[in-house]
């Protein structure tokens, strides 16, 4: 069976690190007899400076045809208003739906773990950030622009069908992972009328999920409680908003933005993979970029298409590359971009 997927670098860093992710899943194609289709696309800011175009609905039609989409980080100075990187990613999520934005908090090497008293098997939750609606609608304006009564307004959209199928999908992956424990995080004691709406829903929810602990936190107290105890938590859904934020606080637990991978997930249509980090330009070919992110997000792609033994195979990849410190400087090793890609497939390989 062929699993064809998308492949869309991006910008600065996204482009070296990307390399790295193709780079593994080249190799375990190999190794493990796949047959995957890697299909490159060069959105990004130099396709946008070049043609003006940033992804037209006939790229985005073709996109939804692959069985899954892998994207790098975008970002160039030479945008300002970031008008490609919105339309890319911001319009993928929102227009293929993929409502479900999971990140996967898990520490995979002591050396990682920046909490005094604990340990790396203490970090070890998932996030559910609901990807379509929020503050990140876009619905607003600016009125009286550059006068003393300037006024902005951002709105913030919460509908019953999209509160309730983030929550559902938080609860029936903590039923399918042996997860016991779902945390719902809102700031209902300040935002009364979406987040009234996502207390209802969870209590209606939660009891669809006897055997499954149901809490909720504001999202003030989450940020210390993950600071505190991260133990107490293995499953946390969110909004938009605070899930983007919470999410890179999660990020640092686990070693920083480069070791964290996230999926955004359509379960009845395509979904889009990409590392959480930005697309750093500075940086951009350099050979610096930890490409960890990049390919434990190529991995949380093969499982979500079914290969989740050759997932688990590229994510222990990953840790006995931590533990040899074959790897970046932000985690501990002296190796490149590419250097730490062919460390990884090295292993695979055997």
């Amino acid at each position: 069976m062929q699993r064809r997927y998308a492949v869309v670098p991006g910008d600065g860093i996204g482009v070296d690190v990307t390399a790295e992710a193709v780079k593994v899943l080249e190799t375990v194609a190999a190794t493990d007899s796949l047959d995957l289709a890697l299909d490159r696309f060069d959105y990004g800011a130099d396709h946008y400076l070049r043609t003006g175009e940033t992804l037209s609905e006939a790229g985005l039609a073709e996109l939804a045809g692959y069985d899954g989409i892998f994207m790098g980080a975008f970002g160039d100075p030479r945008v300002p208003d970031m008008a490609h990187a919105r339309d890319i990613l911001l319009g993928t999520r929102f227009k293929l739906d993929q409502f479900a934005n999971i990140r996967p908090v898990r520490c995979l090497h002591e050396r990682l773990c920046t909490l005094s008293g604990f340990s790396a098997a203490d970090i070890d939750f998932v996030v559910f950030r609901e990807n379509t609606e929020g503050l990140y609608v876009g619905i607003g304006g600016i009125f009286k622009q550059g006068t003393a009564d300037e006024i902005a307004v951002q709105e913030d959209v919460n509908t019953r069908k999209g509160v309730e199928r983030i929550i559902r999908a938080a609860f029936e992956y903590a039923r399918q992972h042996e997860r016991g424990k779902v945390t719902m995080s809102d700031k209902s004691n300040a935002l009364r009328f979406g987040h009234d709406l996502w207390q209802r829903v969870f209590a209606e929810v939660q009891r669809d999920y006897p055997e499954i602990e149901a809490n909720h936190l504001y999202v003030d107290a989450l940020t210390m409680q993950m600071i505190k105890a991260p133990t107490q938590f293995e499953v946390i859904v969110t909004c938009n908003m605070f899930g983007d934020i919470i999410t890179d606080l999660g990020a640092q637990l686990q070693g920083g933005l480069g070791m964290a991978a996230s999926g955004n997930i359509n379960p009845a249509g395509t979904s889009m993979f990409e590392p959480v980090h930005g697309s750093a330009p500075k940086y951009a070919g350099l050979d610096r970029a930890n490409p960890f992110g990049a390919i434990l997000t190529a991995a949380m792609m093969l499982e979500h298409s079914g290969l989740t033994a050759v997932a688990a195979r590229i994510e222990q990849a990953v840790v006995e590359c931590l533990e040899q410190r074959q790897c970046t400087r932000d985690v501990g090793g002296e190796l490149g971009t590419a250097a730490t890609g062919d460390a990884v497939c090295r292993i695979l390989r055997g």
